[in-house]
């Protein structure tokens, strides 16, 4: 499996994003929404991670099952 890319591309979207509303949000003087959008694109990050990563751990498992075979 080759590294694909566009998961890179999403969670760095995401950050920045993140970033730019927490920003405009703290000069507003909303800091309480500005961390839970903060925190909110933390937990999805972490869902697209936790996703990918049982991809991988699903193949890695097929791999290992067909070894022994």
């Amino acid at each position: 499996m080759l590294l694909d890319t566009t998961i890179l591309f999403q969670i760095a979207g995401i950050g920045i994003v993140t970033a730019l509303i927490h920003t405009v949000l703290k000069q507003l003087g909303k800091e309480d929404i500005a961390q839970f959008i903060s925190l909110l694109g933390f937990v999805i990050v972490l869902l697209i991670v936790i996703h990918h990563l049982s991809r991988l751990f699903q193949q890695i498992k097929t791999v290992f099952l067909l070894q022994g075979l």
